[in-house]
């Protein structure tokens, strides 16, 4: 009964939240009890637990009542199936070991790989991927092209920073056909072999090469950037793409960068490219950063304190990669010296190294560097003129006062010879939305960023 009313009350949230949402919270939950007067329902994990109980408790409850159940109280309890960390002193540092060895890649609790003929991780799967704002639409688009290969967003092109979760989303697209269809052909490389097995057919007469890349139902290529200034192999992968294309078979794409940003990319490939649907991928907000945490903690069997997980989450803002290999730092020392992994055991990890901003930054180094990005004079970026090659470096140089400094906007404008501080106003909202849209923008931002704390 339980279960029926349940997948009843997911029916209907499924078709009021975004499915991204859906996934990320509601798929894995599970009424486990349900009395006169109460009602406990199971979720995966201690992050969702609190999102349950702080933004989705109102319509649980509300879906409940559509399906007749009234309860007082909704309680959610966490129930997985990783079981609770022990310290053990005498197996901790051959796990210590294992966890440092990988504390540079993505987590797993694998010490070995499993990867099929296609060149797939197994363990790449949709269901192991954490979905946020900053990646819910290439999330949609990956599901869609796993549903309908080769019919819809043919090519797809995901784009963005190192450590985003490409690799992760490109490589579930084919462990989900696989699974559905076991017969299916499906070639995962990256760019690299592409290059180097263009070249040996080259060299060696090799006469394979193009049934390799043209007779599979599924192509998927990573790193799509390392194709620039090799103009043999990207006319080869020109043909081999319009061979492809041509026979409704789906191309699956990763770049750092949008098409139109890789040097040296022919136009005719670049045209290809933005064919089908190119996505930006960006990087994981606040919220997705805990989750991740939380998820990959518990892989390991351990359960953080919400404080040492936004600790980390605050503190490790770039990438996936880097989040995962400090929480695997971290679950290493832990075990080592046989202590609970705490607030206080990150903070003497990582807190004397990572800072959110060097003390000696100044308003002037940020307005420097900026104006040094965009090879123009700090007199211009200050004057009046309002040029789109000034207007622009002004209002980044506006908006890193106020994200990196903190600084009023009065304060800002008057950094900025500006008179009236609505300009301010203006200027850090508009940069706070293109960097959600713009690539180009984004990039000069981490750009200017990564030139004040070098």
């Amino acid at each position: 009964m339980n279960h029926d009313v349940w997948q009843s009350v997911l029916g209907e949230i499924e078709l009021s939240v975004p499915h991204a949402t859906f996934i990320t919270w509601f798929k894995n939950t599970e009424l486990v009890e349900s009395t006169s007067d109460s009602v406990t329902i199971a979720v995966p994990n201690i992050f969702a637990k609190r999102q349950f109980e702080v933004k989705f408790d109102g319509q649980i409850r509300s879906f409940l009542a559509k399906n007749g159940v009234e309860a007082t109280a909704v309680n959610y309890v966490v129930q997985t199936t990783a079981k609770k960390a022990t310290i053990n002193r005498e197996t901790t540092s051959t796990r210590a070991e294992q966890l440092l060895e990988g504390a540079s890649r993505p987590a797993t609790r694998k010490t070995s790989v499993t990867v099929n003929e296609s060149g797939l991780n197994k363990r790449y799967t949709f269901d192991s991927f954490v979905v946020g704002s900053s990646n819910d639409l290439a999330y949609a688009a990956c599901q869609a092209v796993a549903t309908n290969p080769g019919t819809k967003y043919n090519p797809l092109f995901l784009y963005g920073g190192v450590g985003l979760g490409k690799t992760h989303l490109m490589q579930a697209i084919g462990n989900e056909i696989l699974s559905k269809d076991p017969d299916a052909k499906i070639l995962y490389i990256n760019t690299e072999t592409f290059v180097k097995d263009y070249i040996e057919s080259m060299r060696f007469k090799k006469n394979n090469f193009s049934n390799k890349y043209r007779d599979v139902d599924v192509l998927i290529v990573d790193d799509m950037q390392f194709i620039a200034g090799k103009e043999k192999t990207q006319e080869e992968f020109f043909h081999t793409f319009n061979a492809l294309h041509q026979s409704n078979k789906q191309i699956i794409i990763s770049s750092d960068k949008p098409p139109k940003s890789i040097p040296t990319l022919t136009e005719r490939l670049r045209s290809r490219f933005e064919w089908g649907m190119p996505i930006d991928i960006q990087m994981p907000d606040f919220e997705t950063r805990c989750a991740i945490l939380e998820i990959k903690a518990s892989m390991s069997g351990v359960e953080l304190s919400r404080d040492t997980v936004e600790y980390l989450a605050s503190n490790i803002k770039t990438n996936i990669r880097e989040l995962e290999g400090t929480l695997n730092q971290l679950l290493a020392y832990s075990e080592m010296r046989g202590i609970t992994p705490d607030i206080t055991t990150a903070e003497g990890l990582i807190g004397n190294v990572r800072h959110s901003r060097p003390q000696h930054l100044t308003s002037k180094q940020i307005i420097d560097k900026t104006a040094k990005h965009f090879q123009i004079d700090v007199s211009e970026v200050k004057s009046a003129k309002r040029d789109k090659y000034i207007v622009v470096p002004r209002q980044i140089a506006m908006y890193l006062l106020r994200s990196e400094l903190h600084l009023s906007f009065p304060k800002i404008a008057q950094e900025l010879g500006r008179k009236d501080h609505t300009t301010a106003i203006h200027s850090v909202d508009k940069i706070e939305k293109a960097i959600k849209l713009d690539f180009l923008i984004r990039e000069q931002v981490a750009s200017i960023r990564d030139a004040l704390y070098a």
